[in-house]
């Protein structure tokens, strides 16, 4: 490995590729497969597209791996962000798309062995993730995203290993600050032609915040199978049940006096929120040839109550006002279930290889929604009163084409996207009027991209697209004035231009570069928020623009470094009101940090099985709210540490490692709750904390 005072200068060239030396990437480890933009197998450094690869050892680089958080804080563009309360899935925004989302992760389509983790209005749970077997994540920005569906944000997709060769088992158990635990077991193998991966655990926090309790039991199982040479079938199922308690927002000033604390609310009402969430999928492959038939399948079922602290007065009717509440209680029961076939050819033409994808995609999902009052009589944080009964439902029914020509030096794609996205409302709860209704969209999201070749190191690309929101069920639940659904709210739709390099410097250095703009119309914004209800409209055009650098470097003594960073300039071109109060043109949009820089330095001693590393992360203010008016969340930057050791010991493996979170126990804002009516924006994160874990694999 070389290693000079002009390594930076090396460096540099790659950016003005025009004095690049070449180098082959063929004899480089930092590449990786992905299949995510095109749907085909293919080196992320050859894919015009923003995309990263987090692998399994990154993924379980000496973490607890419970939160999506641990494992995408190095990736460019994406800022995920653990809010230390489970009642609440992450936050997880991509240049900025899903920053403002209350309940869920909106504008990002999330992804688990081809079995989608959103539901057809776009809303989906992160949480669900198994990252005890994932073998990568792969994370797709930009306008290749787009030919996914409803969003705008980006792509996440979960994988996990097929089992193979001999059959192992492992245990494992993690311990840390705040009486957190979690213990887990699996078994992978192949018997008969059977490739199975089982998988089980039980993860426990008192939290960091008062009021944070969560208890979590997950499971999956994942079987292969071929029954011919050219075909293979994968079943996976995959079972999610939590308790949280729910700490909620804390104002200024009590983050201020103790960032563990709750506001009093959440003590009264006793908010909480349990899940109980299992689905299936089933997909079938087959090919014939240079052809690739894909067709998958999967059902699930949700149950989730959630207990939250609307005040009893908000709720009591009389007055006639109140007669609209939906009480404090949400009680949700969720079927559902979709399919999706694909063809995927390749043919040689014009000296070059032409790949097209052909496919459809159908959703559903059906709610069956109950609301009761948070109290009985002055008893508060109980099942009271029926105040809200309903079923609904939303569909989607999606066609679409790819395809991609490469040659020596270019490579040309493009695609299509027909979206058609259905809403309908079934009010059964009736004294309070009725609220029955329907609304469809339907979009067309084209995208186009172009990569060039300049040298065997050098990649230049450059892609556009369109692409389209609907609004969530959870955003169209109230309009401004009565108890009827927003059934008037639009899609956001959105303009996307990117530009990017790839570049290798000699065999152990790797640059990505991507620079953006997205102009977007009918932005989804917060028009009120009292009492519990919030209601959305549609705000004028906004302007995102981004750069994203990754640099990746192997040195020389085992040393490896990762940095990245992401400056991301996002605001509305025009005025409106939210809350009554007027947003100047040129607010920035809340829940998103100027810029964010990751940096690692890791060093492992191969002879011995030891490796170390330290993280540095530091994000710029946050504002929490559309007028940028209240108080921001403030800059931080915090320093991780990790050890950990693993030996193999014949048929045995054991791993032990022990990190420490926020070394110089910064007292920080780790997440804000955008445009909250109580105005309790921020939430809290841990000062220094500890984690431990051991885990011990076998291979008969």
């Amino acid at each position: 490995m070389r290693h000079t005072p002009t390594r930076l200068a090396v460096i540099l060239a790659a950016t003005f590729p025009c004095i690049a030396g070449a180098a082959d990437p063929a004899t480089v480890t930092l590449d990786s497969v992905v299949v995510s933009g095109s749907r085909i197998e293919h080196n992320s450094f050859d894919l015009p597209a923003a995309v990263d690869v987090v692998d399994a050892a990154r993924i379980g680089a000496d973490q607890g791996k419970v939160n999506a958080s641990e494992a995408l804080a190095a990736v460019p563009g994406i800022t995920v962000q653990n809010r230390q309360n489970y009642a609440q899935d992450l936050q997880i925004s991509s240049r900025g798309f899903g920053a403002r989302s209350a309940f869920g992760v909106r504008g990002i389509r999330l992804v688990a062995d081809g079995i989608p983790a959103s539901m057809p209005d776009g809303q989906g749970q992160a949480a669900t993730f198994n990252l005890d077997r994932a073998e990568r994540i792969e994370v797709l920005r930009g306008p290749l995203a787009v030919v996914y569906g409803n969003h705008a944000g980006g792509v996440i997709q979960l994988f996990t290993p097929d089992g193979k060769g001999r059959p192992s088992i492992e245990g494992g158990l993690v311990a840390g600050s705040n009486n957190t635990w979690k213990a887990d077991v699996s078994a992978q193998g192949e018997v008969a032609g059977l490739g199975y991966v089982i998988d089980t655990s039980h993860f426990a926090t008192d939290g960091y915040r008062d009021h944070s309790k969560a208890d979590r039991d997950q499971s999956m199982v994942k079987l292969t199978y071929k029954p011919t040479e050219d075909g293979k079938l994968t079943l996976i199922a995959n079972t999610f049940k939590q308790d949280a308690e729910d700490p909620q927002g804390q104002s200024w000033a009590g983050y201020q006096a103790n960032p563990r604390s709750v506001a009093q609310p959440a003590i009264d009402y006793n908010t909480r929120k349990s899940i109980d969430h299992t689905q299936g999928g089933l997909t079938y492959e087959h090919r014939f040839g240079e052809q690739l038939v894909q067709l998958s399948a999967y059902v699930g079922q949700r149950s989730t109550i959630q207990y939250q602290s609307i005040p009893r007065a908000n709720q009591i009717v009389p007055p006639a006002k109140n007669a609209i509440s939906s009480g404090g209680i949400i009680d949700f029961d969720r079927d559902f279930a979709g399919g999706s076939a694909r063809w995927i050819g390749r043919f040689q033409l014009a000296g070059g290889k032409l790949t097209t994808t052909v496919g459809v995609d159908y959703e559903q999902s059906t709610d069956d929604r109950r609301g009761y009052e948070n109290f009985i009589g002055t008893m508060l944080g109980v099942k009271g009163t029926l105040r809200r009964l309903e079923e609904d439902r939303v569909s989607s029914f999606d066609q679409y084409a790819q395809a991609e020509w490469q040659g020596e030096r270019w490579t040309f794609s493009g695609g299509v996207r027909h979206s058609h996205v259905d809403f309908n409302v079934d009010d059964r709860y009736l004294s309070n009027g009725n609220d029955s209704g329907s609304v469809s969209y339907d979009k067309t999201t084209p995208t186009v991209a172009a990569m060039y070749r300049l040298t065997p190191a050098v990649n230049l690309y450059a892609s556009a697209a369109r692409g389209f929101e609907a609004p969530t069920f959870n955003e169209m639940f109230y309009s401004s004035g009565g108890g009827t659904f927003n059934f008037g709210l639009k899609p956001s739709t959105s303009t996307h231009y990117e530009a990017g390099l790839k570049a290798f410097v000699g065999n152990d250095t790797r640059l990505d570069v991507a620079v953006f703009q997205i102009k977007t119309d009918n932005e989804m914004v917060v028009l009120s928020s009292s009492g519990g209800r919030t209601a959305y409209q549609n705000a004028g055009p906004t302007t995102r623009r981004g750069l994203e650098v990754a640099l990746d470097s192997r040195w020389a003594n085992n040393l490896s470094t990762r940095v990245a960073y992401t400056g991301l300039d996002a605001s509305y071109d025009e005025a409106f009101t939210s809350n009554l109060v007027p947003v100047q043109a040129g607010s920035k949009l809340p829940g998103v940090p100027a810029q964010t820089l990751f940096g690692e330095l890791a060093w492992k001693h191969p002879a011995s099985g030891f490796h170390a590393a330290v993280e540095g992360i530091a994000r710029s203010k946050v504002y929490v709210e559309d007028s940028n008016t209240k108080q921001a969340a403030p800059a931080y930057a915090i320093a991780n540490v990790r050890f950990g050791i693993d030996r193999q010991y014949g048929d045995l493996n054991l791993r032990t490692f022990l990190r420490f979170d926020n070394i110089f126990d910064r007292q920080y804002v780790g997440s804000v709750i955008v445009g909250d009516g109580n105005n309790r924006f921020y939430e809290a994160a841990p000062g220094r904390t500890w984690l431990a874990g051991i885990s011990a694999r076998y291979a008969f």
